[in-house]
């Protein structure tokens, strides 16, 4: 199971800038996020990883590509909610 390291905080310093969490993104842009999803080829390999940790059988190699696609699913979870809180102020305001 992955541990968060330096490496992960300075990472999500830098997409916190980047993609500015403390602020929500206009509908236009949260809309367009929204969209942004795994493909099918990606959310079937997410399954095999997750049942080969299950086993205990992932290698390094693939441990590090289950690293990954959490820490990016997790990103993306961020980015959704946000957009969602986006269209729901702006539905709320209308």
């Amino acid at each position: 199971m992955h541990t968060t390291t330096k490496d992960d905080q300075i990472d999500a310093a830098i997409w916190k800038r980047v993609i500015q969490l403390d602020r929500l993104p206009s509908p236009t842009v949260a809309r367009a996020l929204l969209k942004l999803q795994f493909p099918d080829y990606d959310r079937d390999r997410m399954r095999e990883l997750s049942a080969k940790a299950r086993a205990g059988k992932l290698s390094a190699d693939e441990e590090l590509e289950a690293d990954a696609y959490e820490r990016l699913g997790s990103l993306l979870g961020v980015l959704h909610s946000q957009a969602r809180r986006t269209l729901k102020r702006q539905r709320t305001a209308s």
